[in-house]
C-alpha cells in the first residue's frame, strides 16, 4: 500500500511539475513568458479547484477507486494535451484538467496509507510517503526539458502518459482499502463534522499555511541566491535539488520521532521554532558573506519542510475515516494557494529589499504559527 501510494503521488507530481519545466522550449519557440507561464500554472490551479473535492469522493468511494480513476483521468488528460501540443489554448486547457485529474493521488494516497498503518508507525509511514513529492520532481526534471530540447512537446509527455497509465492498472489490482467500521457502526464522534467539534484542524491548517511560505521560498528563490553570493547556475541548481532530497530524508527522520515520541504537534512546535531559527541565520550568512553559505541553505530547505508530513499525519488523525478525505484536501489547498502566493510576494519584497531583510521577515511566520500549534494531539482513526 505504502509503494502504491508513493508511486502513484510521485506520478501525479510529475504531471504537475512538466508544464513549468517546459518553459525554456515553449518560450524559445515563439512562446511569450507570460503565456507559457499560465501554461506553467495551469495543473497547479487545477489541483486547488478539486483536492477538496477528490477528497469528499474518497471518503464516500475508497481509496482504491480515486486512486485508479484518477489516474485513468489523468491519462486521459495527458493524452489529450500530447494532441494538443501545437495549440496554446487547448494545450493550457489540457494542462488544467491534467492538474483537475491528479489531484486525486494527493488526498487518497495519504488516506490509505493512515488507514493501514497503526499509530505507532504512521509518522515513519506518512515520512516516506512525503518522498513522492521530491521523486515526482525530480523525474520531470531529468525527463521533461530534456526530450522537449531533443524532439518536441510530444516527446516528453510520452513518460507521463505511460507511466499514469501503467500504475492506474497496478493501484486498480493491488490496492486494497484499509478495514473501516461503516457509518452505522461508527460512533457519533466518527462521523460528526469535525471541523465543528473544535478548532484543531482550523489550526493546523492556519500553522501549515504559514510554515510552507519559508519552504516554497527557498525552494523558488534558493538557486537566485546562491548565484547573488557568487555560484554557478550549474552548480547552484545541483545543490539546491540535492538539498530537496535532504529534506525528504529529513521528513522520514521526523516521522520516525514523532512516532517514537507519540505526538505530532510536539515534534510541530519543535519544527516552527527550528524552522524560525533558520531564516534568521539565512538573514546573517547573506550580509556577512559566510563561505559556508550552502550548508545553510541545505540545513534551512531540510528544517523548512520536516512539517509537511507531521501535519499531514495530524490532519488525518484527527478527522477519523470518515472526514480525513476532505480534510486532506482542505490541507493541501491551502497550502497550494499559500505557495502560490510566493513566487510574486517573496519576489517584490527581495526587490525591495534585498534577500536579507526578507528572509528576516520570513522568520517572523513560524514564530506566528507557534501559538496556534494544539498544546495536544486529536485522534479518531
Amino acid at each position: 500500500m505504502l509503494a502504491l501510494g508513493v508511486a502513484a503521488q510521485a506520478a501525479g507530481t510529475l504531471v504537475v511539475s512538466a508544464p513549468a519545466l517546459l518553459i525554456p522550449y515553449l518560450h524559445a519557440h515563439g512562446t511569450t513568458l507570460p503565456a507559457a507561464g499560465i501554461l506553467a500554472a495551469a495543473p497547479t490551479f487545477g489541483m486547488v479547484l478539486t483536492l477538496i473535492a477528490w477528497g469528499a469522493v474518497t471518503d464516500r468511494v475508497g481509496e482504491r477507486v480515486v486512486i485508479a480513476g484518477g489516474l485513468v483521468l489523468t491519462t486521459a488528460a495527458v493524452a489529450a494535451a500530447w494532441l494538443a501540443a501545437g495549440n496554446t489554448v487547448l494545450l493550457g486547457i489540457a494542462f488544467l484538467a491534467a492538474g483537475m485529474t491528479s489531484a486525486s493521488t494527493n488526498a487518497a494516497s495519504g488516506r490509505v496509507v493512515v488507514g493501514w498503518f497503526p499509530k505507532e508507525r504512521r509518522g515513519l509511514a506518512m515520512g516516506i510517503r512525503q518522498m513522492s513529492q521530491p521523486l515526482g520532481v525530480t523525474l520531470a526534471a531529468v525527463t521533461v526539458p530534456q526530450l522537449a530540447e531533443a524532439e518536441d512537446i510530444r516527446a516528453s509527455l510520452v513518460l507521463p502518459v505511460l507511466l499514469c497509465a501503467v500504475l492506474a492498472v497496478l493501484c486498480a489490482i493491488g490496492i486494497v482499502d484499509p478495514p473501516r467500521a461503516s457509518r452505522a457502526e461508527a460512533s457519533a464522534e466518527h462521523v460528526a463534522n469535525p471541523y465543528r467539534s473544535n478548532g484543531f484542524l482550523w489550526r493546523i491548517h492556519a500553522v501549515s499555511v504559514l510554515l510552507v511560505v519559508p519552504q516554497f521560498t527557498l525552494s523558488t528563490y534558493g538557486l537566485v541566491w546562491l548565484v547573488g553570493l557568487g555560484w554557478s547556475t550549474g552548480a547552484a541548481g545541483l545543490l539546491v535539488g540535492g538539498a530537496q532530497f535532504v529534506g525528504a530524508v529529513g521528513r522520514i527522520l521526523v516521522g520516525a520521532w514523532s512516532d517514537r515520541a507519540g505526538s505530532r504537534v510536539g515534534p510541530l512546535r519543535v519544527v516552527a521554532v527550528s524552522a524560525a531559527a533558520v531564516m534568521g541565520v539565512l538573514a546573517l550568512v547573506d550580509v556577512t558573506h559566510l563561505a559556508a553559505g550552502a550548508v545553510f541553505l541545505v540545513v534551512a530547505t531540510s528544517v523548512t519542510v520536516a512539517d509537511n508530513g507531521l501535519a499531514y499525519t495530524s490532519v488525518a488523525e484527527a478527522a477519523g475515516p470518515f472526514w480525513s478525505g476532505r480534510a486532506l484536501g482542505a490541507q493541501n489547498t491551502g497550502q497550494f494557494i499559500a505557495a502560490s502566493a510566493v513566487g510574486p510576494g517573496v519576489g517584490a519584497l527581495v526587490a525591495g529589499l534585498g534577500f536579507a531583510a526578507s528572509f528576516s521577515i520570513l522568520a517572523v511566520l513560524p514564530l506566528l504559527a507557534l501559538p496556534l500549534v494544539p498544546r495536544r494531539d486529536r485522534v479518531l482513526n
